[in-house]
C-alpha cells in the first residue's frame, strides 16, 4: 500500500503545502543573487572546482526555518548543513541548488529539490523547482504534476524503448570512472540525441516525456530523491546501474519507461 493511501487527505495536503511553502521562499532569496555581480562564491574542495554560494546557503536556511514552522518534528537533511534530527517519522532531504556551476554561469538548468522520506522506507515525495523559468515539477502522493504561474499538466513520460530512438542526458561527459565511461559511451553511441549540463532539469525534461534517459555517476542523496520521486510518479523507473533502489545516491539511470530501462542496463553492463 502506498503512502497516499495510507496517509489521510488533510496530512497529504500539508506535506504539498509544507513543500510548496519551502520552494517559494527559496525562490525569493534564490532569485535576486541570479546572474547578480555581488554573488559571493566559494570553493568546497581543495583538489577541484565545486563551488557553493551564498544563495545555496541562504535557500537552505530560510527552507529549514518554513519547515521549523510549519512541521517541528521531522528531520532534515541538506547538502550544506548536513543532518538535523528530527522525532518523526518523517526527514525532508534538500539541495537549495541543484547545478550551482551553471548558477553561476547564469543558465537556467539549476534547480530547488526538495524531497520527503520516511524514515526506513525511502522517499515518497518530491519537487523540482525551477525558479527563473517559474517551473515546479511534483511526484508522489497522487501527484505526477508540473505547474507554471496558471498553468497545469499531468506528467507523463514517453513511450521510446530502444536506445536508438532516445534522447540521452547527463550532466557531464566526464562522468564516473574510466569504466564508468566507456559504459556510458556504449549508450551514448546508440543513443538518438546526446545531451550534457542539464543537472536536475534533466531528469524533469524525463518526467515530461521530451527526453528518455538520464545516465549518471557520483551523485548523492540530495541530487537523486527528488527527481525520483518525479519520474516515477509520472511513469518512468529510477535505480543504480545493477537495478537497484537508488534513493541514497550513486551510479544513476533513469529512464522513461521499463522496456528502455532494461535495454539501457543491459548495455551498460555488457
Amino acid at each position: 500500500m502506498s503512502d497516499s493511501q495510507i496517509l489521510t487527505a488533510a496530512e497529504i495536503k500539508n506535506i504539498i503545502d509544507t513543500a510548496n511553502a519551502m520552494a517559494d521562499v527559496a525562490r525569493e532569496v534564490i532569485l535576486p543573487r541570479f546572474r547578480s555581480n555581488s554573488l559571493v562564491t566559494e570553493n568546497k574542495s581543495l583538489d577541484s572546482f565545486d563551488p557553493v554560494t551564498d544563495a545555496d546557503k541562504v535557500a537552505e536556511k530560510v527552507m529549514i526555518s518554513e519547515l521549523q514552522k510549519r512541521r517541528p518534528t521531522d528531520g532534515v537533511f541538506g547538502e550544506e548543513f548536513g543532518e538535523l534530527n528530527g522525532e518523526s517519522l518523517y526527514r525532508w532531504v534538500l539541495d537549495p541548488i541543484d547545478g550551482t556551476r551553471a548558477f553561476i554561469s547564469g543558465a537556467p538548468t539549476w534547480g530547488v529539490l526538495i524531497s520527503l522520506e520516511k524514515i526506513g522506507a525511502g522517499p515518497i515525495f518530491g519537487i523540482i523547482d525551477q525558479p527563473y523559468i517559474g517551473e515546479r515539477f511534483f511526484g508522489g502522493l497522487g501527484m505526477a504534476e508540473y505547474k507554471k504561474h496558471d498553468e497545469s499538466i499531468k506528467l507523463k513520460t514517453s513511450g521510446v524503448e530502444e536506445i536508438e530512438n532516445a534522447i540521452l542526458l547527463s550532466t557531464f561527459p566526464e562522468i564516473g570512472t574510466e569504466n564508468d565511461r566507456s559504459a556510458f559511451e556504449r549508450i551514448s553511441e546508440n543513443a538518438k540525441l546526446t545531451r550534457y549540463g542539464l543537472d536536475c532539469y534533466g531528469y524533469a525534461l524525463v518526467a515530461m516525456g521530451t527526453a528518455d534517459l538520464v545516465i549518471e555517476a557520483g551523485l548523492s542523496i540530495y541530487d537523486i530523491q527528488a527527481p525520483a520521486c518525479v519520474i516515477e510518479a509520472a511513469g518512468g523507473i529510477v535505480t543504480d546501474w545493477d537495478g537497484k533502489p537508488v534513493s541514497n545516491g550513486g551510479r544513476i539511470i533513469a529512464a522513461s519507461n521499463k522496456k528502455l530501462h532494461k535495454n539501457a542496463l543491459e548495455q551498460l553492463n555488457s
